[in-house]
């Protein structure tokens, strides 16, 4: 796949004083290579990787990325395939490196040092011909898979594992009817809760999920009805979820359109929402994803327009920025497709000695379009002295 910077954008949209600043982490889905970009588009740091992403990468507690590669999968079909996870230094040497084939595409790093991967197992015969919905007859050779959510520590051992298709009903627990019959769940998402339980989305079934670690039961289900195709849901402190709900194959209307919206486990209301209007006008229908900031604004991914962004509580776009990093694929075509992104305080202690010079990659930044300075008296662009030039605008 070749890649290039095709239709630059960089920072389209930036309102100092209105968003939570800070330092952006991104890896285009399709390209070699993992982004650390400020609040200007500047980059500041670069991590190259062996392999694509299988789906995206975040820095640990100690300042290192951990790094989920895309690998020679067992099972190549299977969206959303990893195969390795891999921890870089600054120095963007691998510290650390666990392989198993079968990985799928999500992790989550725990307090213990270990982390949280998912993995395809085939559903046994017996309960996959129980598992409702799908499209008739698209089994792989027959088969249907599921997941195994394992903790694994340093030496690659599993110390802990939860098995989908133990845990779910096949009644309850449907495939949605637009979708293929050989995955029963697609676990796209895992997040480890102030307590210890587990949060989950199953994007095939449209459900998020609770899982409580020493039992295995699920504590909580919601989505079917409500969203579609969801991903990335998170705890929130004051104890809702947020999640991505993509909205691909959205019942109740033929219109396909994406939103984020906040959740209250308690009760199941739905009590904060951001989509656009038109609403067609926000729409991925694969991976993306969403963060609540410090401040009270959300950070959005919005995969398939390679576009992150930032928006206030009353749904202003305060900050835009649009991957310039295009890529060939031989299903999407020309794409700047991103999967997730995260964005951390200038101010973090993973920062701390960090090589943020902008002069390592000046190449690269002499290419990106450099955005408008709104305010007079706004502060300079972090780890930056590039001057400012023309905003471009004109959509997203």
């Amino acid at each position: 796949m070749s890649a290039g910077l095709r239709g630059a954008r960089g920072v389209t949209h930036y309102e100092p004083g209105r968003t939570h600043d800070g330092y952006t982490l991104f890896a285009p889905m399709y390209g070699r290579n993992v982004w650390l970009i400020d609040m200007w588009g500047t980059i500041v740091h670069r991590w190259p990787t062996e392999n694509l992403p299988g789906n995206y990468g975040e820095l640990l507690d100690n300042g290192n990325l951990l790094f989920a590669g895309r690998r020679t999968p067992a099972i190549p079909e299977l969206a959303g395939n990893g195969g390795e996870l891999v921890e870089y230094d600054w120095a963007g040497e691998v510290v650390w490196q666990y392989r198993d084939p079968y990985l799928s595409h999500c992790f989550e790093p725990l307090a213990n040092g270990n982390v949280l991967v998912n993995k395809w197992r085939r559903v046994p015969a017996e309960i996959a011909r129980r598992v409702a919905g799908g499209q008739p007859g698209t089994e792989r050779n027959g088969e249907m898979y599921g997941e195994a959510v394992q903790e694994i520590d340093r030496a690659g051992n599993v110390v802990w594992e939860w098995l989908t298709f133990e845990h779910l009903d096949p009644g309850i627990d449907a495939i949605g009817p637009m979708h293929p019959r050989d995955r029963w769940t697609n676990l796209n998402a895992l997040h480890e809760m102030p307590d210890g339980r587990l949060l989950m989305s199953f994007r095939f079934t449209n459900t998020i999920v609770i899982v409580d670690r020493a039992s295995g039961n699920i504590d909580w289900r919601w989505g079917p009805g409500q969203i579609a195709g969801q991903h990335d849901p998170t705890w929130l402190e004051g104890g809702n979820v947020l999640v991505f709900d993509n909205g691909a194959h959205r019942t109740h209307t033929t219109i396909d359109y994406s939103r984020v919206i906040e959740v209250d486990p308690a009760t199941g209301e739905i009590v904060w929402e951001y989509k656009e209007n038109p609403v067609y006008d926000f729409s991925s229908f694969i991976c993306s994803g969403a963060q609540r900031l410090a401040n009270g604004n959300t950070l959005i991914c919005e995969c398939t327009k390679g576009r992150l962004f930032e928006v206030t509580r009353d749904g202003d776009v305060v900050w835009e920025f649009v991957s310039p990093f295009y890529y060939e694929h031989p299903i999407f075509g020309t794409n700047n497709m991103v999967f997730r992104c995260m964005r951390y305080d200038a101010d973090d202690p993973r920062f701390a000695g960090a090589p943020l010079d902008p002069a390592d990659n000046a190449d690269f930044n002499a290419m990106m379009p450099r955005p408008f300075v709104r305010s007079p008296n706004s502060a300079r662009p972090l780890g930056t002295s590039y001057a400012a030039g023309t905003i471009l605008r004109g959509g997203h």
